[in-house]
């Protein structure tokens, strides 16, 4: 995990695609203004994490479909986080996740939003 200017941190998963939405929005449009930014995944938003598992999720204009956007959050150096507790409280393996989403524990989640600059947490 490397330290980050800007941390969205989601609670919620497929079941508030508003949330999901909303917070790569905010992590995209920090690196477009050259902030560096994590997205964390707790609670239920954990499974987010699996590969694939954004296609699809559009919740209208004026957004644009959430996959896309994170793809491009991802290509300009945007960080995913996935609290391991979290992952396996819900019942998936790492091995299920994303392998470009990193795993990381509670303390690392104190510290990644005790060093940011900024942070946004969408429950």
């Amino acid at each position: 995990m490397r330290t980050t200017d800007f941390v969205v941190t989601l609670f919620q998963g497929k079941s508030n695609p508003n949330y999901l939405t909303v917070g790569v929005v905010m992590g995209l449009n920090a690196l477009k203004q050259g902030h560096s930014a994590t997205i964390v995944l707790m609670v239920e938003a954990v499974e987010l994490g699996q590969p694939g598992a954004t296609k699809g999720i559009d919740i209208g204009a004026p957004f644009a479909e959430v996959s896309g956007q994170l793809e491009e959050y991802l290509s300009l150096g945007g960080q995913v986080c996935i609290c391991n507790a979290c992952l396996l409280h819900n019942g998936f393996a790492p091995q299920d996740m994303d392998p470009r989403f990193e795993l990381i524990d509670a303390p690392s989640v104190v510290t990644l939003l005790m060093g940011a600059k900024s942070s946004l947490q969408l429950t």
